[in-house]
């Protein structure tokens, strides 16, 4: 029913989540709830795989402790595969593989920032060049009637890799509310 989240990681976040799988995840009959996890924390049906992958990403992080390793940094370092569009010393923007737009890229520091949240005063700088990076590989891109820029930050936002990232989506007319 589950499958390996970020096959592509290192051995150990593939590692965490197998054991995760194993440990923590228990599939119980519970009337108007899909999944429910040992913890206390239950999937509504029709809740996104999003969100499943980023509790369960928070459960291996509070268990076993953050990764060094992410699928991001992979990708940085050239060992992963990526649709790399914008590239300078600061960041890099690649096109998402679990496209939800026409155009869907993210932008990412080359620097593990773990998330918004753990950003810094002495992030500033590098914040402000990832949304002008951003800004300027969506005018590259075609993006000329609008997108939309997404940071998911935390279990609650939805985030699954725990390396800051910028979604940019566009291509189409973006709904309102979002999520």
């Amino acid at each position: 029913m589950f499958r390996v989240l970020y096959s592509a990681v290192s051995d150990k976040v593939v590692t965490i989540q197998r054991k995760l799988l194993l440990d923590l995840v228990t599939v119980l009959s519970v009337p108007g709830v899909h999944t429910c996890f040992q913890g206390g924390y239950c999937t509504e049906k029709g809740s996104s795989d999003e969100v499943t992958k980023a509790h369960l990403a928070e459960a291996a992080r509070r268990k076993y402790g953050d990764a060094s390793s992410t699928i991001f940094s992979k990708i940085i370092d050239g060992t992963l595969p990526a649709d790399i569009i914008f590239e300078d010393d600061k960041c890099l923007a690649f096109r998402d593989i679990n496209s939800q737009a026409p155009v869907h890229f993210l932008v990412i520091p080359k620097l593990p920032i773990p998330g918004i949240s753990q950003a810094t005063n002495e992030d500033k700088e590098l914040l402000g060049h990832l949304l002008l990076v951003a800004s300027s590989t969506a005018r590259k891109e075609g993006l000329s009637n609008g997108y939309r820029l997404v940071i998911n930050d935390g279990k609650h936002g939805a985030q699954s890799v725990y390396h800051l990232h910028v979604h940019v989506m566009g291509g189409r007319q973006m709904g309102w509310p979002p999520g």
